[in-house]
């Protein structure tokens, strides 16, 4: 069950905030459900979340954004 599949509940606000040429940082703990099904799971109090998919760790930063060579987008 995704989360729109969910009845509508009142939850607490969650705090995201992009940052520009880098992560976005979502507070956690988070559950992200990938394109294939498949879920990756953060307990930590901030999670970095990979905006230029470089990572390795992909959906999760690892802060490759910081090389300076631009890599082919991943699909």
């Amino acid at each position: 069950m995704t989360a729109a599949d969910r009845p509508t509940e009142r939850r607490p606000t969650t705090h995201i905030r992009v940052v520009a040429g880098g992560p976005i940082m979502v507070d956690g703990p988070v559950s992200i459900e990938m394109p294939d099904g498949s879920v990756v799971e953060s307990d930590r109090f901030t999670v970095a979340l990979c905006a230029c998919k470089r990572s390795k760790n992909f959906p999760l930063c690892d802060t490759s954004h910081r090389r300076k060579k631009a890599l082919p987008q991943r699909d």
